[in-house]
Formats: C-alpha cells, structure tokens, sequence
C-alpha cells in the first residue's frame, strides 16, 4: 500500500513536469522570434538616406579656426620735395674805362715802375746785376761748397800716414795693483789735417781701454793725399800696456 503511494507521487510528479515544459518552450522560440523579426525588418522598411561623412567626421573632429586675413600693405613713402637750387647771381662785368679828370692836377707823379738800375750803371757793377745789389758781387752768387771728403780706409794704394806726435798712455794705478796688463787694439779716425778725430775700441782690457783713448787722441800724423788733395783716413793702431 505503501509502494503504492510512493509510485503514484512519482507518476504524478513526472506527468505534471511534462506539461509544463512542453507548453514554455514553444511560447519563448515563439516571442524570440518576433523581438527578431521586429528588430532586423522594421529598420529594413523604413529607408532613410545614409548621413553624409563630411557630417559624420564633423561629429568626431573639430574644423580648424581659419587663417587671419594677411595685415595691409603699409602706406607708400611721402614724395620727396625736389629742393629747386637757388639761382646763381652772375656777376656784371664792369668795364675799366678810362675817365678823365675833373680838375687838372698840379703836379703829375710819374708812374711807379721796375727799377731799372741807373743808367749807365755804378762804379764797380757788373753787367746784368741786380739793383740794390752789393759792390763787386757776383752774378747769381757763389756757388755751393763742395762735399766734404769721405774717409778712406789705409790699405792698397792708401799708405798708412807718419806719426809726427807720439804721446805714451799713462798706466792707471788700479791696473798696476791688479798686476793687469796687456794690448789695446783701437781703430782710428784721422782728419785731413793729421789729428785724431775719432777712436773706437775693437780689442781692450776694461782697466786699460780709457788710459790708451785718451794717449791716441793727442797723437798727430802726416795728412794724407789722394790724387793730391788732403783725405781723412781710417786706420788701427796698438797701445802696449807693460809692468816693468
């Protein structure tokens, strides 16, 4: 009896649960469908033109700001005022006439001219000279001195010249105590009249060079002659410093 019961719940159960899920499946494809077909059809009939894509890149990007329109020309230059130059005076010749005087002068002043000397000329003039010149002058003055003669260097045909005076270096007593002796060479300017204008020292000793310049410089030569006409020359000498 118990089984029974048991079996019946069950049958019960299962035919109850057939009923149902045969009944929900159908309704739900069935409304399914329909969302579908609403939703593909409906937008297929009604036709509407497709939005331009000018509108549609307008939707998404911005149009750029146009450019600003370009700044005017600037005003042309002022004309130059031409500066008309000023007309030049051109001045009247005046003609030196000659106008004869009112009044006669008593006196007439001769006219101022070139001295032309005295006639006849002057005690002691020359012919040609210029007045107001000196007595006895020369046409044109003297004329110029000639250059001196250049030194000549003692060698060849130019003899070294004779000593006529001679005069012995005094030993200075710094280069005794210093027991310094020695030869000083000099080189020797000697004027046309024989005296020893110059001196230079080409070899020395410190403590003699003084001592043997100033003994050369009161030596005195025979002049020298070239081509018969007294030359300065040009030559060396030695000055022996010796203890005894």
């Amino acid at each position: 009896m118990q089984q029974r019961l048991f079996e019946d719940l069950i049958e019960s159960d299962v035919v109850q649960h057939k009923t149902k899920q045969s009944l929900t499946l159908p309704v739900s494809i069935a409304i399914h469908a329909i969302v579908l077909l609403l939703v593909i059809v409906v937008p297929l009939l009604t036709s509407q033109d497709l939005p331009e894509p000018t509108s549609v890149v307008k939707a998404f990007f911005v149009e750029p700001a146009a450019a600003p329109p370009p700044p005017p020309p600037p005003p042309p230059p002022a004309p130059r005022q031409q500066t008309q130059p000023k007309p030049m005076a051109t001045p009247i010749p005046t003609e030196n006439k000659f106008q004869a005087p009112v009044e006669t002068p008593e006196q007439v002043k001769p006219e101022e001219g070139i001295d032309l000397g005295v006639e006849g000329g002057v005690p002691g003039g020359v012919e040609g000279g210029v007045p107001g010149g000196v007595v006895g002058g020369v046409v044109g003055g003297l004329p110029d001195a000639p250059p001196p003669p250049q030194a000549v260097r003692v060698g060849g045909q130019i003899k070294e010249p004779k000593k006529l005076k001679s005069v012995n270096p005094a030993y200075p007593d710094i280069a005794k105590q210093a027991r310094v002796q020695g030869v000083v060479i000099l080189e020797c300017t000697i004027s046309p009249q024989g005296k020893v204008t110059d001196v230079k020292v080409l070899r020395g000793i410190p403590l003699l060079d003084a001592a043997a310049i100033e003994a050369v410089k009161q030596w005195v030569y025979s002049p020298t002659l070239l081509n018969g006409v007294p030359v300065p020359v040009i030559m060396t000498v030695t000055v022996n410093f010796r203890l005894s």
